[in-house]
């Protein structure tokens, strides 16, 4: 079992930054990719950004430029680097590890709790 623990997030004008951090209790190099997903209210859960264990990076077009996703396998720790946020980017953005390879020889996916990024003038 993998805990993940999004932080980071708040209220930012037009225009702002934030950068979101998520702590994972396991070892992110045991993931085939970890990535960033958000979900505003009446919407669908949609990937932002993605980073393979490969250090490949994927982005949807709508933060592409604007947003930088980042790894620190040391730490166990991966980023999000938000910059130019618009009011559409309010969401809650939720932590993601895919394909998680546990002690037990199985593969799981793991969700944060969120955390809450609104952007308001």
């Amino acid at each position: 079992q993998v805990q993940l623990v999004e932080s980071g997030g708040g209220l930012v004008q037009p225009g702002g930054s934030l950068r979101l951090s998520c702590a994972a209790s396991g070892s992110i190099s045991r993931a085939n990719a970890v990535g960033w997903y958000r979900q505003a209210p009446g919407k669908q859960r949609d990937v932002v950004a993605i980073i393979t264990s490969r250090g490949d990076t994927n982005y949807a077009d709508s933060v592409k430029g604007r947003f930088t996703i980042s790894r620190d396998n040391a730490k166990n720790t991966v980023y999000l680097q938000m910059n130019s946020l618009k009011p559409e980017d309010t969401a809650v953005f939720y932590c993601n590890m895919q394909g998680y390879r546990t002690d037990w020889g199985d593969y799981h996916n793991y969700w944060g709790r969120g955390t809450q990024v609104t952007v308001s003038s």
